[in-house]
């Protein structure tokens, strides 16, 4: 997606470690138009799906997933990486390595949104590892959930997170993937 390449040209920040910092405009401050058009990119490739639930993973999934279900007209529902008091003891989990903040989380999620009724898009802001997107697609497992389809704003091409979902069969859609990232800030997309 050409405007969000533009984007992370004009605004982000690449980090040691490869670390992309795109808190400007899509993880911290939401610039609204453009998720809006992110969102409408996705319809238009899963809007024959037959979908019926979005699903991410908090904290900065939550925007996308928003949007996206807006589009589709369909709930959007977000696993939590910490159980509180008024979720109860029925839930789907599974266990997950964040590679921003190189920790483990317990992420979790109510049996009362997601069953094998649902056809699920699964939708993150970013890929890099994908730990958290094995994670969501275990949970739907054990739902017994179909996913029809996941998309993602940014991935990290050059890590092992998108190939390896493609591996898995899953119908993976990145709208800018990021094949290089140099210390100097230089970043190179995927043609």
């Amino acid at each position: 997606m050409k405007a969000l390449e533009e984007r992370i040209l004009k605004d982000g920040k690449v980090y040691p470690g490869n670390i992309l910092k795109v808190d400007s405009f899509l993880n911290h401050q939401i610039d609204i138009k453009l998720m809006d058009e992110m969102a409408e990119a996705f319809y238009e490739k899963y809007k024959d799906a037959g979908i019926n639930k979005i699903m991410t993973i908090e904290a900065s999934g939550i925007a996308i997933a928003y949007a996206v279900g807006r589009v589709f007209g369909v709930p959007m529902v977000f696993a939590k990486k910490s159980k509180s008091l008024n979720i109860g003891g029925d839930v789907y989990s599974s266990t997950i390595t964040s590679y921003t903040y190189k920790k483990d989380y317990k992420i979790i999620l109510s049996k009362n949104f997601l069953s094998e009724k649902d056809n699920v898009l699964i939708v993150d802001d970013f890929l890099a590892t994908g730990s958290a997107m094995k994670g969501l697609l275990e949970i739907c497992r054990m739902a017994g959930a179909k996913v029809s389809g996941v998309g993602i704003c940014i991935e990290k091409g050059f890590q092992k997170g998108g190939k390896e979902i493609t591996e898995m069969g899953y119908d993976l859609t990145s709208l800018a993937v990021v094949e290089e990232m140099t210390d100097d800030g230089k970043i190179k997309f995927r043609n």
